[in-house]
């Protein structure tokens, strides 16, 4: 019988969030250097993301839509607002570059955001709602986690950027 668990290491700028069971099931090896990253295909805002206008997405490892591991590379502008929500899978992250304002709660409440500067890690407990701002700079944020994720609203706010 398998036993799964999970290894959480960081290194230099870097996470490793993984799934034995999910290593051995499919081969997920890359090596992306920034130049490699940059040339991936982004997308709008995709699974595992707040919706907000403005917001691109890169699957880095994984399919965050599928059971299994995934990284994703989150680019937010300057000035986004993300109201309060949460996604039903654990997830970890990277600040990679600029200044990220993040908070737990309910409901976006400015009062509550910690300001997260590049290589701050924080987490994404599952269920757990939680909101984020940028400010005058744009931000990249690597997160990890085993989907299929989702991204479900806290209360019925609008989704300002």
């Amino acid at each position: 019988m398998k036993h799964p668990f999970s290894i959480l290491a960081l290194g230099a700028g870097g996470i490793l969030l993984a799934s034995v069971t999910a290593w051995a099931a499919e081969d997920i090896s890359r090596r992306l250097n920034p130049a490699e990253i940059a040339g991936i295909a982004q997308t709008a805002a995709g699974a595992g993301t707040s919706g907000v206008a403005g917001i691109q997405t890169t699957v880095l490892v994984g399919d965050p839509t599928k059971p299994g591991l995934y990284t994703i590379r989150l680019s937010a502008p300057p000035n986004t607002r993300i109201e309060a929500h949460s996604h039903k899978d654990s997830r970890s992250a990277i600040v990679m570059s600029g200044n990220w304002y993040f908070g737990y709660g309910p409901r976006f409440d400015a009062n509550a955001l910690k300001l997260l500067p590049a290589g701050s890690f924080y987490t994404e407990p599952p269920g757990q709602a939680h909101f984020a701002q940028t400010r005058d700079e744009p931000v990249v944020i690597y997160i990890t986690g085993f989907g299929p994720t989702d991204t479900v609203f806290a209360e019925a706010a609008p989704r300002t950027p």
